[in-house]
């Protein structure tokens, strides 16, 4: 490679750094703020297009520009009709999905979405929610954000002040005087999809045994017959049955 081969491509690099960036500041704040799945392949295509031309100096830079400018038509085009149409906006990036509402889960829509139980209660620890019974509202938003609105609760309000300095701190375990066990990340799910999950039991020092009771208090006779039961850091259980057990 000689040096006016080194100049092409740091020209095109630089070239293509700023027609991208010129690219995605006209299309809007809305491209960095979030990304719907139009907006992700719009985002796609440009880094393709732009590392095509970086790469072979011996097409003309048109051959690059032009697609470029294309989809930049495009993307404005679909944004401004999507404005005076709903319909249309709900084709191009979707809707909401509700995936919990008073406490209660909607299987059907997770599985409609593919949204596991993990990332259910990933998103709902990162919100410092502690059970899938306190949650009155769970969105799943079209960029895949998880809006979480607890349900009120009269025991929070009281020491509101102390309660939020409490928020970071590591939560203690409650659970029939083991409040020496500290776990952080709960809720902590003890079933999932009917398969008891012993190592969380072992956690919180308690057995399979004592599982058993407390599903039979809550109306349930077999661990194959719950979605998911989990436990919050002041002991409290949550059981959710299967669609056929409903």
């Amino acid at each position: 490679m000689n040096l006016s081969d080194i100049g092409a491509h740091i020209f095109r690099t630089i070239l293509m750094y700023f027609i991208v960036y010129g690219a995605i500041r006209v299309m809007g704040k809305r491209e960095i703020g979030k990304l719907s799945m139009f907006d992700l392949v719009v985002s796609i295509m440009l880094a393709e297009i732009a590392a095509f031309v970086i790469e072979d100096t011996e097409k003309p830079l048109y051959h690059g520009i032009v697609p470029m400018v294309t989809v930049l038509i495009v993307q404005i085009g679909m944004a401004f009709l999507s404005l005076k149409s709903r319909r249309l906006r709900l084709m191009i990036d979707g809707k909401p999905t509700v995936l919990i509402s008073k406490g209660t889960l909607h299987r059907d829509e997770m599985r409609k979405q593919r949204y596991n139980l993990d990332d259910l209660l990933l998103q709902l620890r990162e919100q410092n929610i502690d059970s899938i019974g306190e949650v009155e509202f769970a969105i799943l938003e079209t960029t895949g954000k998880l809006t979480v609105i607890p349900m009120d609760n009269s025991s929070s309000d009281q020491g509101n002040s102390s309660s939020q300095n409490n928020k970071n701190k590591p939560r203690q375990n409650k659970v029939d005087g083991f409040q020496n066990i500290k776990y952080e990340g709960l809720p902590l799910p003890l079933i999932m999809d009917g398969k008891v999950q012993d190592q969380n039991l072992e956690l919180i020092q308690k057995t399979r045994f004592w599982l058993k009771n407390q599903i039979q208090q809550k109306g349930v006779l077999d661990f194959k017959d719950v979605f998911i039961c989990s436990i919050d850091h002041n002991g409290k259980v949550f059981v959710s049955l299967k669609d056929d057990k409903k």
